[in-house]
């Protein structure tokens, strides 16, 4: 893992202010680790720059209190909303995503573009990867 880490996914402040706890198991930690090495730390690796994640791991009280999909996969580890600060910057990312994509050097579960690009989602779900892209 050489651009993100375990504990960059699990942060979150919103937990924090209201003081629900946000700690991955083994399980989940797992899940992180293969989203990170399989999906972020190439598509980083590229841009050449900075990516933030806004959302990664989410426990299942966190996810609840933010009114997340029941089945989101931020509460299994297998996904990260990211951004690189604006959707001029989120365009490049998600071209970057594409281009790596449709090369084969990485495959996903989901790839969202949220609110034009505001941020993107993405998910890797090793065993059953659907490459399905949305916009929301």
């Amino acid at each position: 893992m050489k651009y993100f880490s375990i504990g960059e996914l699990s942060q979150s402040d919103t937990a924090d202010k209201m003081g629900i706890p946000n700690h991955p198991n083994t399980y989940q930690k797992m899940n992180m680790e293969k989203l990170i090495v399989n999906v972020l730390d190439p598509i980083r690796s590229l841009y050449g720059k900075p990516i933030y994640v806004n959302s990664g791991f989410r426990s299942e009280s966190l996810n609840k209190a933010i009114g997340g999909a029941k089945n989101s996969q931020h509460m299994d580890g297998k996904a990260a909303d990211i951004t690189a600060g604006n959707p001029t910057e989120n365009k490049k990312v998600w071209d970057i995503i594409m281009f790596l994509f449709q090369e084969g050097d990485i495959d996903f579960d989901q790839l969202i573009d949220e609110s034009n690009l505001s941020w993107i989602h993405i998910s890797y779900n090793e065993d059953n990867n659907r490459g399905q892209i949305l916009a929301l």
